[in-house]
């Protein structure tokens, strides 16, 4: 599982450094991670890392890289 979820991470870095401040259903269908639990999984091995930021815009999270 661990492996799963730094290889996810990855994924979201890559999405966001390519693609700049995105919302969550965005990174979602830029990095093909299907289960939301493994999104959100990558989320958290990121932000740990102090490698990301979250915006709440009307009700909708954006995430980008700091």
């Amino acid at each position: 599982m661990i492996e799963l979820i730094g290889t996810n991470a990855g994924l979201v870095w890559n999405a966001l450094n390519e693609g700049g401040k995105m919302s969550v259903k965005a990174v979602k269908k830029a990095t093909k991670i299907r289960a939301e639990k493994d999104l959100y999984a990558a989320f958290g091995w990121l932000a740990k890392e102090g490698k990301l930021a979250f915006e709440d815009v009307e009700g909708e999270l954006f995430v980008s890289l700091v």
